[in-house]
């Protein structure tokens, strides 16, 4: 998800990277797919990682500040960092709903229906946590007061904090996938001071996703070129397996799914004959759940949008997995039945 206070029609390479903080052009938020033969990830730089200071944040009371679910040796855990009110309406952000796409997004996540026109949504990363301890994170949220993030989403993140509470040390994390390069998915991987987060990971980024990236945009300058002289940063280039085999014991693979962003990917963990996508922002409103042709209004390419989340949504149908989302009100939702969200 972009800044919804820039304009969706920016010129092409460049809608939808990460944007400028300018101040007069935001609002503070209120409230708070077994690959054979896999391409190998291609280190960007070689220097060593400084050492990282664990920034320290208030854990949230609310119960659903770490949700669990088990596939196979796999334990994910959806990790809120944030819940704010989108600043723009609903119908601004998705101007192609209709009523009964609404109505049915309605019934899917009735708590991201606010007050008159308003969205409600949460700010949420994930944890792939495998025996032994190691852990992939899945996104790093929207980041302390003084990240990119904090002239219009509900700075401070609590990620730090929610981490701790889930046992995970920022050491534990061995690789850390950016699903893509918007503020509000890097805002914890590196301090303001540039310093990496989580020194013993990999960042993994697509190949795409950095190419699109001009010289003075905000993900580079803030976090994809401390990464670079931090040694951390490391590109996939396509679909990646980053750990195991789909049989027996499962994987953790990285799908592309452009679209949002020109390198989006998301991430499919397979275990114990189950499947769980965790999607990024391939939907980012329960009304691209229920009517996935309803384009966001700050997507890069909404048709390349439209057909990744399309086909993520008709393999997740297909195989029964569960999707791990980032803003919606509930963290995995699935697997469900056309039924469902046409009655």
């Amino acid at each position: 998800m972009n800044d919804p206070t820039i304009s969706a029609a920016m010129p092409a390479g460049t809608a939808g990277t990460a944007g400028s903080s300018a101040p007069g052009r935001r609002r503070v938020l209120r409230g708070t797919l077994a690959l054979a033969g896999a391409v190998a990830l291609r280190p960007l730089a070689a220097a060593a990682a400084p050492a990282a200071g664990t920034p320290t944040g208030e854990v949230p009371s609310a119960p659903a500040a770490v949700a669990v679910r088990r596939f196979g040796r796999y334990e994910v855990l959806a990790l809120l960092d944030a819940h704010g009110t989108f600043p723009a309406t609903r119908q601004a952000a998705f101007p192609d709903a209709t009523a009964a796409d609404w109505e049915r997004a309605r019934r899917l996540d009735p708590a991201a229906f606010g007050t008159g026109d308003t969205w409600e949504l949460d700010f949420r990363c994930y944890a792939v946590r495998r025996p032994g301890g190691r852990v992939t994170l899945v996104d790093t949220g929207i980041g302390p007061v003084g990240s990119p993030a904090s002239g219009w989403a509900p700075v401070p993140g609590r990620l730090p904090a929610v981490l701790a509470r889930a046992g995970i040390a920022p050491g534990d994390v061995e690789a850390v996938v950016l699903t893509h390069l918007h503020e509000d998915h890097y805002g914890w991987s590196v301090t303001p001071e540039g310093v990496p987060v989580f020194p013993n990971a990999r960042y993994l980024v697509q190949r795409a996703e950095v190419a699109a990236l001009g010289p003075t945009r905000t993900a580079r300058t803030y976090v994809v070129e401390p990464l670079l002289r931090a040694g951390r940063l490391y590109e996939a280039d396509g679909r990646t397996v980053l750990s195991g085999r789909a049989r027996p014991g499962g994987a953790v693979t990285l799908l592309p799914t452009p679209g949002h962003t020109p390198g989006h990917q998301s991430v499919l963990v397979e275990g114990g004959g189950e499947r769980l996508l965790v999607t990024g922002d391939v939907l980012v409103h329960a009304v691209q759940l229920a009517s996935p042709a309803v384009r966001y209004a700050h997507e890069a390419d909404p048709a390349t949008a439209r057909r990744s989340r399309e086909q993520l949504l008709d393999d997740a149908r297909r195989t029964g997995a569960v999707l791990a989302t980032a803003h919606l009100n509930r963290p995995f939702v699935g697997p469900w039945s056309m039924a469902e969200l046409t009655r």
